[in-house]
């Protein structure tokens, strides 16, 4: 089993680097597949709409655009290991105070309290986003990144599954909502244990920022056009003048058509198909279970296709889950749809951010994975606010038919024009 772990060219230093990114991702599974997974439909089962639902998302959005280009100068500033530790601490505090909710409001009150803690964790959850791609890329190198993203797409498809069945087997037998309680409970100890290991990794090369060009001393008087120069060079607009733009606005188009049925998905689950948290479970642990089988391939899919190719081939086939949920009438169904969705995420999640990391130069990386960190989270403001309101005006089926025509669109748009005409670096292997 611990041969699969490795490479065998895998240098002995690497090894501890690899063995603390998969235990991080395994208790991050424990807390995704409990507490993460079954917030929505907890906020569904309190009565929240659609656009209640959208806002737990949206809201931590809009604090991560505001601050990911600062918290891009921010993790330049200090050791990386360091500066994604603290903020996965401060982050995963907030899953504990989801546990009292219950006690201390009704249940109109507690949807509004989480999207207002919602809201507070996106705070050192932005540098966080930000930080950990560019501790991944610092602490494996180019040659081993899409190895180690595939054995972390397992870990976490294994640990998401068990967490998830056993969660909705708690639910199911437990008063609500005690129930939800003890899921939060388990959701907040795998995640102190997540940070536990991000705290273990060590970068092998600290981030080099002194290559870039040092920010100009300002002038004791600065006239409009100085201005307007020194804000640019904060905000690094510079990035949009590579052709990394292409990168990043072939991610918004994915993104977008990624985020936008993830508010409906929970109220066809509960308010359509009537599920049961166990049945729901079950449903998820398919979907990983799925995910853990094509990422044990992502590997050999890379090598013979690229990161892009196989990223586009999975955003274009994940249009089949938004169809597969408008078509499903029975939990049969809804298994059926997590399988196919799971290999569908399994190629495009395993590989974009491969993808993403081969056109970003090494010596620049917190200022572009900002940018990227402001596109992503752009698309889950629009998405989370913008599908409930597009499902409301047309109807829940014909709006995850049309989502789902978008990740097509998505799909096509990274394999025709997500390539850069310049690299940044070398595609990886």
């Amino acid at each position: 089993m611990f041969s699969r772990l490795f490479a065998s060219d895998v240098p002995v230093e690497h090894r501890w680097n690899f063995i603390h990114l998969y235990f991080d991702i395994g208790w991050y599974g424990i807390l995704a597949g409990s507490a993460i997974n079954f917030l929505n439909i907890y906020a569904a089962r309190l009565g929240a709409n659609g656009f209640e639902i959208g806002l737990l998302t949206a809201m931590g959005a809009i604090v991560s655009l505001t601050l990911s280009i600062p918290a891009g100068h921010w993790v330049e500033a200090r050791s990386i290991g360091k500066g994604v530790f603290w903020s996965s601490v401060i982050y995963r505090l907030g899953f504990l105070l989801w546990i009292p909710l219950p006690w201390l409001f009704g249940d109109s009150a507690q949807i509004w309290a989480l999207i207002v803690l919602a809201l507070l964790m996106a705070i050192p959850l932005t540098p966080l986003s930000v930080g950990f791609n560019a501790l991944f890329a610092s602490a494996v190198p180019c040659e081993y990144r899409a190895h180690v993203a595939g054995i972390r797409n397992v870990v976490l498809s294994i640990t998401y599954m068990i967490s998830s069945v056993g969660s909705g087997y708690l639910l199911n037998r437990l008063a609500f909502p005690l129930g939800y309680q003890i899921v939060f409970g388990i959701g907040f100890f795998g995640a102190a244990m997540s940070s536990l290991h991000l705290y273990m990794i060590k970068p092998v090369m600290e981030l080099n920022v002194k290559s870039r060009p040092p920010k100009p001393e300002p002038a004791k008087s600065l006239d409009e056009t100085d201005q307007h120069s020194s804000f640019f060079f904060a905000i690094r607009a510079d990035i949009w003048q590579t052709p990394f733009r292409v990168v990043l606005s072939a991610l918004l188009f994915f993104h977008l058509s990624q985020n936008l049925p993830l508010p409906i998905f929970p109220l066809v689950q509960v308010n359509v198909l009537h599920l049961t948290d166990n049945q729901i479970g079950i449903g998820s642990a398919i979907f990983y279970f799925i995910m853990l089988i094509g990422s044990t391939q992502l590997r050999s899919f890379v090598q013979k296709i690229g990161h892009q190719k196989v990223t586009a081939i999975g955003i274009a086939t994940m249009a089949l889950y938004p169809i597969g949920m408008a078509l499903s009438r029975t939990a049969l169904h809804y298994y059926v749809t997590s399988a196919i969705g799971g290999f569908a995420s399994s190629l495009a999640m395993g590989a974009y951010a491969n993808y993403l990391l081969e056109h970003i130069p090494e010596n620049d990386r917190p200022a572009h994975l900002a940018w990227y960190n402001v596109i992503l989270n752009l698309c889950v403001l629009v998405g989370s606010l913008g599908g409930p309101l597009i499902a409301n005006a047309i109807g829940l089926t014909t709006a995850l038919f049309i989502f789902a025509a978008a990740r097509v669109l998505a799909g096509i748009a990274i394999l025709k024009w997500g390539s850069p005409a310049a690299r940044a670096q070398p595609v990886i292997p």
